[in-house]
């Protein structure tokens, strides 16, 4: 060193030691915040699956290998046995195993690489094709009840076709099967079963089609998920049923279609009606309409008795009758009232007779003539005691008193003939007797004008000797 300088020692820096537990749970904690959920593939190896129910296993691909472990509660939900080589695809997050320091996958979800990448195509086109409104409920079509014809997609030497036809035939026999043949799995599936699909609905020759194919892995199903074969369902102009698999398989094919069924059988029953069926609901509906029909018949007997009677009482021919009887009433009552009617005035006339009697002048002359047959008679008394007193007073008075008797008897003579000249000059029967007649209307009353009596009245002329009854037809 140089002179006048004085070297000065640095304080050494604070260590900070960690122990192999805190780092590894460090790391632990790195590890997962930094990476979250992965997904990994590659080939299963080492599988060990002890008493506790956990599998820890590697994942290796040519250049490195991976530990892994899944827990009893999550492997207890995988739906196959995992094997030495089997490539897979699983869910899981990094960790670290502390005591080793081993870092490691703790996986979730675990399937067969294969079958993974199918589901995430399968989620990509269902997406889009529901972003498209393929699978809206609104679309979907009702399916004949009784169809005539039914179009059959499927593969001509499969299980599925001899299965559906048995049951049409056993089930519906009037129902008659077209067969659009094709593939359902393989690399010409996808295009046949979209021309197939094309060419039933320009034909139009069917009341439906069934899309069927047995069951099989998500491989062998796999070309009723394309989007051609949904897009063409969609298009179709006839009902579609899919009856694709068994129960547990669904495809896209079903989300499209207007109607699925879990198996190709009972897409043939969803179809058709059974017969047997048919005939009984036939039978039921038939007694109901017997039944219906004859509570209608007594309905309608009881209202035409009801009607029966009612028109007994309103019938036209008892109306008849009884305006027929009320009609005799009314003639008799009629008859009898015209009897009285004439009677009374017979009587009338009797009385008017008897009246115009006691005022004729045939009467009155009748009275004159008696009282001057009486005075005559006492006048000749009168004149015989006259003149007996006078013959016996004087001879000579006789000759006087006779011709003075002779005189005033001509003189009463001749006065008595004056009044009956004047007595028949105003008297009735001497105009009657002269062939003029008295005439009266129907009330009696003399007619002494013409325009008191109407045209077709009835009149009564009398005459010298009886009367005649008379029609006016004229007047002047």
């Amino acid at each position: 060193m140089s002179a006048g300088y004085e070297s000065a020692a640095l304080p050494a820096p604070a260590r900070e030691v960690y122990s192999v537990s805190r780092l590894n749970r460090e790391v632990r904690v790195l590890l997962e915040r930094g990476l979250g959920v992965l997904w990994v593939e590659g080939e299963l190896s080492n599988l060990s699956q002890p008493s506790s129910g956990h599998w820890y296993f590697s994942l290796k691909d040519r250049n490195a290998q991976l530990r892994c472990a899944m827990y009893r509660v999550k492997n207890s939900l995988v739906g196959f046995t995992p094997r030495a080589g089997m490539q897979v695809l699983v869910r899981g997050r990094i960790s670290l195993y502390e005591p080793r320091g081993e870092f490691q996958l703790i996986i979730e979800h675990l399937e067969e690489a294969g079958v993974g990448a199918l589901r995430r195509e399968f989620e990509r086109v269902k997406a889009r094709l529901a972003a498209d409104g393929l699978f809206a409920l609104e679309r979907k079509r009702p399916l004949p009840r009784f169809p005539r014809r039914i179009g059959l997609i499927t593969s001509p030497s499969g299980a599925a076709l001899r299965d559906i036809l048995q049951i049409l035939a056993r089930r519906y026999p009037p129902a008659r099967v077209l067969i659009y043949p094709s593939p359902v799995q393989g690399a010409a599936a996808v295009p046949t079963l979209v021309a197939a699909l094309t060419t039933a609905s320009a034909r139009a020759e069917c009341d439906l089609v069934i899309l069927a194919r047995g069951g099989g892995s998500l491989e062998d199903l796999w070309a009723f998920n394309d989007e051609r074969v949904a897009r063409a369902i969609h298009a179709c102009s006839l009902p579609v049923v899919c009856g694709v698999g068994h129960e547990i398989d669904f495809t896209i094919a079903d989300l499209v279609a207007d109607a699925r069924a879990p198996t190709p059988s009972a897409a043939a029953e969803m179809v058709v009606p059974d017969r047997h069926a048919c005939l009984e609901a036939l039978t039921r509906t038939a007694r109901r309409m017997e039944g219906g029909v004859r509570r209608e018949l007594r309905a309608m007997r009881v209202r035409l008795d009801a009607v029966a009677r009612r028109l007994g009482r309103e019938h036209p021919g008892m109306r008849l009758q009884q305006q027929l009887q009320r009609l005799d009433d009314l003639s008799q009552r009629l008859a009898g009232g015209t009897r009285g009617a004439l009677h009374r005035e017979g009587q009338r006339l009797a009385e008017l007779r008897a009246r115009l009697q006691q005022h004729s002048p045939r009467h009155a002359l009748g009275e004159w003539g008696a009282r001057n047959q009486s005075l005559q008679l006492r006048l000749a008394r009168a004149i015989g005691a006259h003149t007996t007193r006078a013959i016996a007073r004087s001879e000579h008075a006789g000759g006087r008193l006779e011709r003075a008797t002779r005189a005033r008897l001509t003189a009463a003579a001749q006065r008595l003939a004056l009044a009956q000249r004047a007595l028949d000059a105003v008297s009735p029967l001497a105009t009657v007797q002269r062939g003029f007649a008295i005439l009266k209307d129907a009330e009696g009353n003399i007619i002494t004008d013409a325009a008191t009596v109407a045209i077709g009245a009835e009149i009564e002329a009398s005459l010298a000797r009886g009367t005649l009854t008379a029609r006016v037809t004229g007047r002047k």
